[in-house]
């Protein structure tokens, strides 16, 4: 069965990237053959994501979610449909040109820190840029500047296993950083830390948005979809809801309750 076979025909077009978005995905299908059968893991996916938006995309094991977020991450080609990412279609390219885009415009976070275990924070952090040809000097200033911005300017020098787990998320975020990307992707970026880690970790991705990043947040627990501005999720393929989070219904409720009283 094709992909148009079981299309909704209600689905609604996207009309392609406008100016300010980051993120446009139009009928975006990921099909895999498994043996004389087709699983389809996305069917039809129309995502918009704005320039300093903060995202969480969450759904449960199965839901697509994982699919969808490595074809955002430029990980994965699509098999049908267009990705535009900062106004540049994508979804055609190759692995050569998909790997030059994700160096350039998206900073990853993983849940399983994913450090080179011998080398410091700031080579750790140095990475992406000895990757894209960046001079010595320049790379070694703006990694500290970047490990100074995530309050471990006093652990540079320290490698993983002299870090707790929370200054490895930090460090792994200023990896994510240096490059200055349109868009940071965090995948369960909380998964191996304890409860009050976690929440530091999340607290810091609010500095980052405030500071004016993207921040695309892929997990599986409510409560940590909570902290964005915006939950899209996912289930057997399609987005089954994307709404405001209640943390941004609150601040907007008490936004209004004090500007009503200052009246």
């Amino acid at each position: 069965m094709s992909p148009e076979a079981v299309l909704d025909p209600a689905r609604t077009n996207i009309d392609g990237p406008r100016e300010g978005d980051v993120i446009v995905t139009d009928n975006l299908w990921k099909t895999y053959e498994m043996g004389d059968q087709q699983v389809h893991a996305l069917r039809g996916v129309n995502l918009r994501i704005r320039h300093n938006e903060y995202v969480a995309i969450m759904g449960p094991s199965g839901s697509g979610k994982s699919t969808l977020m490595n074809l955002i991450g430029c990980l994965d080609s699509p098999s049908q449909g267009k990705y535009w990412l900062n106004g540049h279609d994508v979804s055609q390219l190759n692995d050569d040109q998909l790997a030059r885009i994700r160096n350039k415009e998206i900073g990853f976070v993983f849940q399983t820190f994913n450090l080179l275990a011998r080398a410091t924070s700031l080579h750790n952090v140095e990475l992406p840029l000895i990757y894209n040809g960046t001079p010595a000097a320049e790379r070694i200033a703006r990694a500290k500047d970047v490990l100074e911005s995530v309050n471990l300017g006093s652990r540079m020098m320290h490698k993983p296993n002299e870090l707790s787990g929370g200054q490895r998320q930090r460090v792994a975020i200023a990896r994510a950083l240096v490059n200055r990307p349109s868009i940071i992707l965090a995948d369960e970026p909380t998964g191996n830390l304890d409860s009050k880690t976690g929440d530091e970790i999340m607290a810091l991705f609010d500095d980052l948005h405030a500071k004016g990043n993207t921040i695309v947040l892929v997990t599986h627990e409510p409560d940590i979809a909570e902290y964005a501005h915006r939950v899209v999720t996912i289930r057997d393929g399609v987005i089954a809801s994307d709404h405001v989070s209640s943390r941004m219904l609150n601040k907007q409720d008490s936004d209004k309750h004090t500007k009503s009283k200052q009246n």
